[in-house]
Order: structure tokens, then C-alpha cells, then sequence
């Protein structure tokens, strides 16, 4: 690599860290909350990555704004009090995710990012429960952004740190995260080992079955 700055963008759930039984868990309490039927686990799977008005807008179309608002903040607590209850184990981080971090981490000119679904909340107390504050120079969260596939998250580091799209890479699970990457202008890669078929990651440059691949198939973008 050059001296050029480069960026690497990981989206949260499903990439990084295994949070499925986290969230299926809180989604149905959050449903049970209402009386409502829990969508199956396949359902909750599919909207993981989009924000959360949105994925219950697809999960529960046939409610109103109201319930589904409600649907959100039922989650929201249930989700915080599960990470309450287990701490890092919430969301374990995926095998080989720390190691390709610090890796990554320790190349002067690539700089780490975060591009997530998650609330900020969210995102700094997995954080902090895996302790990886001095990773990520640039985090973007669903707060503060349109829902995936929407550019903004990516415009938004890219813009924070000043590295042009070429120089960028998106890495994620879902469709949401290749579609987001092209909507940006930047190459995505997507891995195989998360909550989307293999068949839903159309327009990724490639597509990686263990972290142990991910050096390679950035230096393959940029070279």
C-alpha cells in the first residue's frame, strides 16, 4: 500500500460481532410486549442492519406509526436490558475480528470505521465491552443518519476523514451494506459468515469466508 490514506468500514451486527440471539430475543419481547405475532427468526434476520423504524416497518407493515414506534422503544429496552444482564457476551465478537482489527489498526495509513444500524448507545457500550475505543477514528450510527442503504453513513466518514471513495471499502453482511457502498460510490466486500445468504450480497468487489481473508482482498481493491 501506499501512503495514500485508505479507510475500512465495518458495519456492527452480523459482521463484527454475533448479536442474533441478542436480537431475536428483544424483538420478541418487544412484539410479546404488544400481543402481537413474534415475526419468525428468518423475518428478524432479514431487516437486521436497517434502522429500526425501518425494520419494523417491514416487520409489522399492517400497524400504525404509533405501534410501530412502540414495536421501536419495546426493543430499545429490551435490548439495553439484555446488555445489562450480559455484558460482552450480548454480542461476542465473530473468531478472527480482533485479530484482523489490530492488524489493520497497526498499518499507519488505513484508518477504521464503523457504519452501523445500531443506536449510539448501542455502539458505545459494545465498544466498550470489548474494548475497542482506540480502533475506530470515525463511527457513524443510526442516530444521526437515513436508514441503509442511504450513502450517508459513508459519505459522512469519508468526509470526517478526508479519504476519497476509491480509497474506501465497505465490509458487511447484508444487502443493505453492498447496496450502501454502491450508493456511495465505493467498493464493498461482504462476508459470508453473517445474517444474509451469500446470494444477497450482489455488486460485492468479493466475498470472504474468514476474517484471515480480509488483508488479501483489500490489497486485491487497491492494487
Amino acid at each position: 500500500m501506499s501512503a495514500l490514506l485508505r479507510l475500512v468500514l465495518f458495519d456492527v451486527d452480523g459482521t463484527l460481532v454475533d448479536s442474533q440471539g441478542s436480537i431475536v430475543a428483544a424483538m420478541t419481547a418487544s412484539f410479546g410486549a404488544l400481543s402481537l405475532t413474534v415475526p419468525d427468526r428468518k423475518s428478524i434476520l432479514s431487516i437486521v442492519g436497517l434502522s429500526l423504524p425501518n425494520a419494523m416497518a417491514q416487520l409489522a407493515p399492517e400497524q400504525s406509526e404509533t405501534i410501530q414506534h412502540n414495536l421501536v422503544e419495546g426493543y430499545k429496552q429490551a435490548y439495553h436490558a439484555n446488555r445489562l444482564e450480559q455484558g460482552a457476551a450480548n454480542s461476542p465478537l465473530y473468531p478472527g475480528a480482533r485479530d484482523a482489527i489490530e492488524t489493520l489498526h497497526d498499518i499507519p495509513e488505513v484508518l477504521l470505521g464503523v457504519a452501523t444500524g445500531k443506536s449510539q448507545r448501542g455502539l458505545d457500550a459494545l465498544i466498550e465491552a470489548h474494548d475497542l475505543e482506540r480502533y475506530f477514528v470515525t463511527r457513524q450510527v443510526a442516530d444521526h443518519h437515513p436508514s441503509k442503504p442511504h450513502p450517508s453513513m459513508i459519505d459522512t466518514a469519508r468526509s470526517e476523514t478526508g479519504v476519497s471513495a476509491a480509497d474506501t471499502v465497505m465490509i458487511g453482511d447484508t444487502r443493505f451494506d453492498m447496496d450502501m457502498a454502491r450508493a456511495a460510490g465505493v467498493p464493498g466486500i461482504g462476508v459470508s459468515w453473517g445474517y444474509h445468504d451469500r446470494s444477497a450480497l450482489n455488486g460485492a468487489a468479493c466475498i470472504i469466508e474468514t476474517f484471515d481473508q480480509l488483508p488479501r482482498a483489500l490489497d486485491n481493491i487497491w492494487t
